[in-house]
């Protein structure tokens, strides 16, 4: 079935063309971002149970963007009178009107851009999914997520705590100028079960999997299946041992390739850094940071995931952005705001936290492109080092290239097979140019994984997926 777009923003449809109309008399540009998105969250545990049809991405409210004489200005608000647009329009330009006064006494300097085009489109998206959240069945999935943890602490070596945690959003947003009328309304979902186990020196593991897309709560009967998985992992886990610190050929599995891509070259070319200067890759444009087998793709459109909607936030189609071609940096991503201010075009990439927040160039799907080896084939050509599995943390340095990925796993390799010895916890370091350039081999095969979130710095949180395939290379381990 089709997610139906929402009745909701529909029936105000008519009260915001007109708040547009009144304001685009007095300024150069005016644009509104509406949302309604409905959804769930629910987490189930041996000691506690919640369910709220509330979650990260679920909001209902409008954003409204004008610009004056170049600069550019934003009001957010929920309640309102829809037969009044006149007094909407009002109250907002009293508000920027006194956000002008302020920012002349304070002699804040303002930061001139050009004026957004404002072409005429229409675009109306609504994405097939099998079951919406406002429809699912509550009960059943309550019940269902008691059944796995129960499987899981009979199951799952040594575990004290075995939990699922789910969520489910119907994305409803509009976008409005003068000129463009645009909607779309998709449904994505994601879960993941995990376990906690002590060592016998009383340090506490975590093993976990997940399953994330485009798609209703019903993928969420996929994690029965991940159940299976978790076992052998927390064995893995507990049978680890400390890792010697060092140079080492590795394997990154695909959920640690999609690390690397949204950690080296994710954040380090959000172009928003360009303007204000703290991203290195600003420098690197048209210039190698990695071997020949590394290519790279960002956008809504390159992968199908959480975050592959039909138009970003600030009313730019979705694309799909090939960041490194072959070893070489092309581009970055890029906003629309930053776009102007950096002469470019925007990329589909303005995204906002919820409607209240501003928009920031932000990641969608970034993923490495698949290879022509095998797993089996990476395996047996290394000597002596890890096959990485599993994604606790990253982070990265866009002024430095510097990264750090946080691995569950290394599974130790010597003379071309796996010994059977785990290392946990794994910390891979390195400079993004260096780590790039040591990529060797990559598999036939690509996963993309979009369970979590992302913040732009410590705040700012927003959905994206990330990927690739199996890749060899040389990285420092510790």
């Amino acid at each position: 079935m089709k997610a139906p777009f929402s009745a909701y923003l529909d029936s105000i449809t008519p009260y915001l063309r007109e708040v547009v109309r009144i304001l685009s008399e007095k300024y150069d540009y005016v644009s509104v971002l509406s949302t309604d998105s409905t959804g769930f969250s629910l987490a189930i545990s041996q000691h506690s149970k919640s369910v709220s049809n509330a979650n990260m991405t679920t909001e209902r409210g409008n954003v409204i963007r004008v610009a004056k004489d170049g600069r550019y200005s934003e009001f957010a608000w929920n309640l309102f009178e829809a037969e009044k647009p006149e007094e909407t329009a009002k109250k907002i330009e009293e508000a920027f009107d006194a956000e002008n006064r302020i920012l002349s006494a304070a002699g804040t300097e303002t930061y001139i851009t050009g004026i957004l085009e404002d072409e005429p489109l229409t675009l109306f998206v609504e994405k097939e999914a099998g079951i919406l959240p406002e429809e699912a069945d509550m009960e059943s999935l309550v019940s269902e997520f008691v059944r796995l943890s129960d499987r899981g602490m009979e199951t799952v070596p040594g575990a004290i705590e075995c939990m699922l945690r789910g969520s489910s959003t119907h994305i409803c947003k509009m976008f409005l100028t003068k000129n463009r009328y645009l909607r779309q309304s998709y449904v994505y979902t994601e879960a993941i079960c995990a376990a906690i186990a002590p060592t016998e020196k009383g340090e506490t593991k975590f093993a976990y999997e997940g399953v994330s897309g485009l798609a209703g709560p019903e993928i969420m009967d996929g994690l029965a299946e991940k159940m299976d998985i978790l076992p052998q992992k927390m064995k893995d886990l507990l049978g680890s041992s400390e890792i010697v610190p060092g140079e080492y050929d590795v394997i990154a599995d695909p959920g640690i390739a999609g690390l690397i891509a949204h950690e080296a070259f994710g954040h380090g070319v959000e172009m928003d850094m360009f303007v204000k200067r703290r991203a290195l890759g600003a420098e690197y444009i048209g210039k190698r940071v990695g071997s020949d087998l590394v290519t790279m793709h960002e956008g809504a459109l390159c992968a199908e995931n959480v975050t592959s909607y039909a138009f970003d936030d600030e009313g730019t189609l979705a694309g799909d952005v090939i960041e490194i071609d072959r070893g070489i940096l092309r581009t970055g991503i890029c906003d629309a705001l930053s776009a102007l201010r950096l002469n470019t075009q925007p990329t589909g990439n303005g995204k906002r936290e919820n409607f209240a927040h501003k928009a920031y160039t932000r990641m969608t799907n970034t993923v490495f492109d698949s290879g022509t080896s095998t797993k089996e084939e990476m395996i047996a050509s290394i000597k002596f080092g890890y096959l990485l599995e599993g994604t606790e943390s990253g982070m990265e340095d866009p002024k430095h290239w510097g990264i750090q990925c946080i691995v569950c796993r290394g599974y130790e390799i010597k003379d071309g097979a796996l010994t059977g010895r785990v290392v946990s916890p794994v910390v891979m370091t390195g400079y993004v140019p260096d780590l790039l350039g040591s990529i060797s081999m990559a598999s036939t095969d690509r996963k993309i994984d979009g369970n979590g979130g992302c913040g732009k710095g410590h705040k700012e949180w927003v959905k994206v997926a990330d990927g690739g395939p199996y890749l060899k290379m040389k990285a420092r381990l510790g």
